[in-house]
C-alpha cells in the first residue's frame, strides 16, 4: 500500500481510502475485507476498485468491471482468492493535499461516540473519522479533513519516524490533558495514512510485556524498526502466538454498538478498541460488493461501526475456540459481520447463513472453473480439530512442551525476521516515500 501512495503521490493522487498497514496490497484489499477512516464516505476498500483481471480456473484472463462480467466482479471482492487469481486492479483516485487537519474529539460513552460520528459525518468537509475507545467512559473520536493551509494555529505532528509517538499513545495524552475540550494538528498526509504502522495500533505493546521488557519512548526508539506491521505480524506468525490471540474486527448497526461494546468489556476486557463507521453501500449502485459485503438489501442499515478487538485470548484451546464462537454468535445476533481475514470458527452452515448467497456462489465457482480451488470456507476457517490433534501424538505433543516454555516461541519468531532480513524492510520503505507536496498546491 506505501508503494502505490508514493507512486500515486508523484501525480498528486492518492486513493480514496488507504489500507492503514504499508504491506497489505491492493489485491489483499479488495479480495479480502478492508475498511479504515474513509470508509464512512466511500465503503470497503472494494467500493473503490473499478475493474479487474483475473486469471481464472481454466487459465483464461477474463476482465471485469460492472460493465463486462459483472458477476466475477462482484465475485472477486472479498472472494480471497478462491475464484481466481486476480493480476490487475483498476483503481479509483482522487486530489491528494499537503495535511490531514485532525480533530480529538473526547468522549465518554459508546452513545456519545456515537452521536458524535454522526455529526461529523453530517460535516460534508470531513474526510477522515474513527475512534479510539480505552474504556467504556473514555475514548476519542479522530475527524480530519485535507487541507494544503498550515494554519500558525495548529502544531504539526508527525508520527512515521522513530522518535515520533505511536498514534494511540499520543491520542490518549491529549486525551488524559484535555478531557472535554477537541484538539486539532496538521498531520502530514503519508503520516496520517500510516500513523497505526508502528506498534500495530497497539499490539506492539503486547511484544514488550512477553519479553518483561521496559516500555518507554528509549524502548520503542531502539526497537522501531522491529515494531511496524510488515515485520511484527512476521514474527507474531511465524511464533505461533498469532493463536493464542484475539484478533477480530467486527460490525455492526449503530442500534447494536452499545450492546457490542459492553459484551466486549465484560467477555475480553482489552482496551483500547477500535472504532470504525463504514458506509455498506459505497458512493455507487455498480460498487463491487463480495461476500463479506453484500449489496445492502431492503431495511438494511447503511451505517456500520467496525469495533477492532486485539489482544490475549484464553490460555486454554477448548476455552479460547468457545470465547470465539461466542463472538460470532453475538455478532450474528446483532446483525453484524466479521472481517475473515480474523479467526474464524463457524461450522460451515452457520458460515453461510451468517453469510448467505452459497447457492450463488457454488454457481460462479462452477462457471468460472475454479471447483477444484477451496471455497472461501475452507480457507478462511479454523481446523480445530487439526490443532486439537496435536496431543494425540507424541512427537507434537514433546514440541507443543517445549514451544510453551517461555520465551522459546517468541525467541523463534525473532529469529525468523532476522533471518529472512524482513527487519530490513522498514529502512527500504523509508528511503522511498517521497512526498512531493509542491504538487498539492489548490
Amino acid at each position: 500500500m506505501d508503494a502505490l501512495v508514493t507512486t500515486t503521490l508523484e501525480f498528486g493522487m492518492v486513493p480514496p481510502i488507504v489500507v492503514e498497514f504499508p504491506g497489505i496490497t491492493v489485491g489483499g484489499g479488495f479480495s479480502g475485507t478492508s475498511g479504515e477512516s474513509s470508509s464512512f464516505r466511500h465503503g470497503f476498500f472494494d467500493r473503490i476498485v473499478a475493474s479487474v483481471e483475473v486469471v481464472v480456473g481454466d487459465g483464461r484472463i477474463v476482465n471485469a468491471s460492472s460493465f463486462e462480467n459483472q458477476d466475477l466482479f462482484h465475485g472477486t471482492a472479498a472472494s480471497f482468492g478462491m475464484l481466481g487469481v486476480i493480476t490487475l486492479l483498476e483503481i479509483q483516485l482522487v486530489q491528494a493535499k499537503t495535511y490531514v487537519e485532525l480533530t480529538y474529539h473526547p468522549i465518554h460513552s459508546v452513545q456519545e461516540a456515537l452521536r458524535k460520528i454522526e455529526q461529523v459525518t453530517e460535516d460534508e468537509s470531513t474526510d477522515f473519522l474513527d475512534g479510539i475507545l480505552f474504556a467504556q467512559d473514555k475514548g476519542v473520536i479522530c475527524s480530519g479533513r485535507l487541507t494544503n493551509q498550515a494554519s500558525p494555529a495548529y502544531k504539526i505532528r508527525c508520527f512515521t519516524r522513530a522518535t515520533d509517538p505511536w498514534f494511540y499513545i499520543h491520542a490518549r495524552r491529549l486525551l488524559a490533558a484535555y478531557p472535554n475540550e477537541s484538539i486539532t494538528e496538521l498531520v502530514p498526509l503519508v503520516d496520517y495514512f500510516f500513523r497505526y504502522d508502528r506498534g500495530v495500533f497497539w499490539i506492539g505493546t503486547y511484544a514488550f510485556r512477553y519479553f518483561i521488557t521496559s516500555f518507554n519512548r528509549i524502548t520503542r526508539w531502539v526497537l522501531d524498526y522491529f515494531m511496524h506491521t510488515r515485520i511484527l505480524y512476521r514474527a507474531l506468525h511465524q511464533s505461533g502466538h498469532s493463536k493464542r490471540y484475539i484478533l477480530q474486527d467486527i460490525a455492526v448497526p449503530y442500534l447494536g454498538a452499545e450492546e457490542l461494546s459492553e459484551y466486549l468489556d465484560k467477555t475480553f476486557g482489552h482496551y483500547p478498541l477500535w472504532l470504525c463507521p463504514i458506509q455498506q453501500s459505497g458512493e455507487t449502485p455498480d460498487s463491487p460488493y463480495g461476500l463479506m459485503a453484500q449489496k445492502k438489501g431492503p431495511g438494511d442499515p447503511d451505517m456500520l461501526l467496525n469495533f477492532g478487538v486485539w489482544g490475549p485470548g484464553p490460555t486454554g484451546q477448548d476455552e479460547f475456540v468457545a470465547v470465539n464462537r461466542a463472538l460470532e454468535q453475538k455478532v450474528h445476533d446483532l446483525r453484524g459481520k466479521k472481517w475473515l481475514y480474523a479467526h474464524t470458527y463457524y461450522t460451515e452452515r452457520e458460515f453461510w447463513d451468517a453469510y448467505g448467497g452459497q447457492k450463488e456462489y457454488d454457481a460462479l465457482r462452477s462457471k468460472y472453473n475454479a471447483s477444484y480451488l477451496p471455497t472461501i470456507y475452507e480457507k478462511v476457517r479454523v481446523d480445530i480439530e487439526s490443532e486439537n490433534g496435536v496431543s494425540t501424538s507424541l512427537i507434537p505433543w514433546l514440541l507443543s512442551i517445549f514451544w510453551s516454555i517461555w520465551p522459546l516461541s517468541g525467541l523463534y519468531g525473532v529469529y525468523k525476521v532476522v533471518l529472512g532480513g524482513d527487519y530490513l524492510l522498514g529502512r527500504e520503505i523509508s528511503r522511498k516515500r517521497p512526498v512531493p507536496r509542491e504538487k498539492f498546491k489548490e
